[in-house]
């Protein structure tokens, strides 16, 4: 089995094959000239979203500079999304990001690693699993988010955190390792922040 295979499968691989690079360098082509944009230049950054990703919904707004490792080509994005400074994708492997998520500054999702055993490593072996992210999660600030976890729908990701492993949904979940601390609900209607009560007679 080739290693272009091995990769799809998420079965261990070597990254440094030559017909694996070249079609990784063809699609930073493409995240290059992304990041290159100007401000006003809305339009265009549009049209090369749609070039550059293997799904991106309306609405999406992704600042720059945006790094990936297959140029967005593994990535999938819902509607509504919005992407602040610096987000870094290792997308070896598929990153599913639904509706309306908000992602912070500095957030790094990575579907990538390396095995453990020496020789392996030695040996330029990589492996890969998909991430997925429901609809309406907010990732706080330079949280990273490794190879395999899926985060549920609605849930809130504290800045800074390692999120290890799956997250359920409706959950506030923060920490290195990141765990579970409380579900969303009647205090989240009172309160936005902290001790800082919503205003509903406007």
């Amino acid at each position: 089995m080739d290693n272009y295979k091995r990769k799809k499968q998420s079965l261990p691989y070597h990254y440094d094959d030559p017909s694996l690079m070249g079609r990784q360098q063809d699609y930073l082509e493409l995240l290059y000239d992304f990041n290159q944009t100007r401000p006003h230049e809305q339009q265009k950054k549009n049209d090369l979203q749609q070039q550059m990703s293997a799904q991106i919904g309306e609405n999406c707004h992704i600042e720059t500079p945006l790094h990936a490792n297959w140029g967005c080509h593994n990535v999938h994005f819902g509607k509504g999304i919005y992407v602040n400074f610096n987000l870094c994708l290792v997308d070896d492997a598929d990153i599913y990001v639904g509706d309306h998520c908000m992602l912070g500054p500095n957030v790094v999702i990575a579907t990538s690693g390396h095995p453990l055993l020496p020789i392996l490593r030695e040996h330029n072996y990589v492996y890969n699993f998909p991430v997925h992210i429901g609809r309406n999660v907010w990732i706080g600030s330079s949280v990273q988010i490794l190879p395999g976890v899926t985060i549920g729908d609605n849930s809130v990701i504290g800045a800074g955190s390692v999120v290890t492993h799956d997250i359920k949904a409706n959950m506030v979940a923060y920490g290195s390792p990141c765990e579970e601390v409380r579900q969303i609900g009647e205090k989240d209607r009172k309160y936005y922040y902290k001790d800082h009560e919503l205003d509903v007679s406007e």
